[in-house]
């Protein structure tokens, strides 16, 4: 069971994470514990845990969500790349045949999810969490997880973009081919492609949203 600490925590984090809570929006002790129907302090030790692993920020006495600066995300997804493609090698050769069926029905499944960026975009996380396992090193899937709880601080999902979401459906269909066939190198070098080319969608995104904002 859960403690209240933990279900705070994810919450908050969830919240960020679907966009409820925005980079520069204000969180509020008094306000996250009605929304939440938890005490006030589970959401004091959650606030502080966020601001440790620098997901809030402070502007005063307040805490804020944190925002990713054009460096910070380009260090963030050279991270992320290397990790991720660490993570899909291994998974070409430890992963059993039961979680290769379930990256491959992963796949199918969520071709039935690309007229809606958002659900797409919490399938996508579902999916790479699943070679995150799959590649049955616990130190790595930490690691992972930390890149992961960053990219929550992200304001748009890369998948938006247009014609985005199938060419991350054909790339996810590679990366489990090569799983499957146990190649690790094709496998890795698959996966680091993929976060490259999102990175570079998500680069055009924030081009054209500083010339609208221009």
């Amino acid at each position: 069971m859960k403690s209240p600490n933990t279900d705070a925590y994810s919450m908050i984090l969830e919240a960020i994470d679907v966009g409820k809570y925005r980079p520069g929006d204000r969180l509020v002790e008094s306000e996250l514990a009605e929304r939440f129907g938890v005490s006030r302090t589970p959401i004091r030790e959650a606030l502080q845990r966020l601001e440790t692993q620098s997901l809030l920020s402070r502007d005063g006495r307040s805490l804020i969500v944190a925002s990713l600066g054009h460096n910070q995300m380009s260090e963030l997804y050279v991270v992320r790349s290397e990790l991720e493609g660490l993570a899909a090698s291994l998974a070409a050769r430890h992963a059993t045949d039961e979680e290769v069926r379930i990256l491959r029905e992963m796949v199918e499944d969520d071709n039935a999810l690309m007229n809606d960026p958002t659900a797409l975009a919490r399938a996508n996380r579902r999916f790479h969490k699943q070679i995150h396992l799959a590649s049955h090193n616990r130190y790595l899937v930490q690691q992972l997880d930390l890149v992961h709880r960053t990219m929550a601080l992200m304001t748009d999902t890369s998948l938006s973009a247009e014609g985005r979401g199938e060419i991350a459906q054909a790339e996810h269909a590679a990366i489990v081919t090569a799983i499957e066939n146990h190649d690790g190198e094709t496998a890795g070098k698959a996966l680091r492609e993929h976060i490259s080319v999102a990175f570079m969608t998500r680069l055009k995104q924030d081009a054209e949203r500083r010339q609208e904002e221009g």
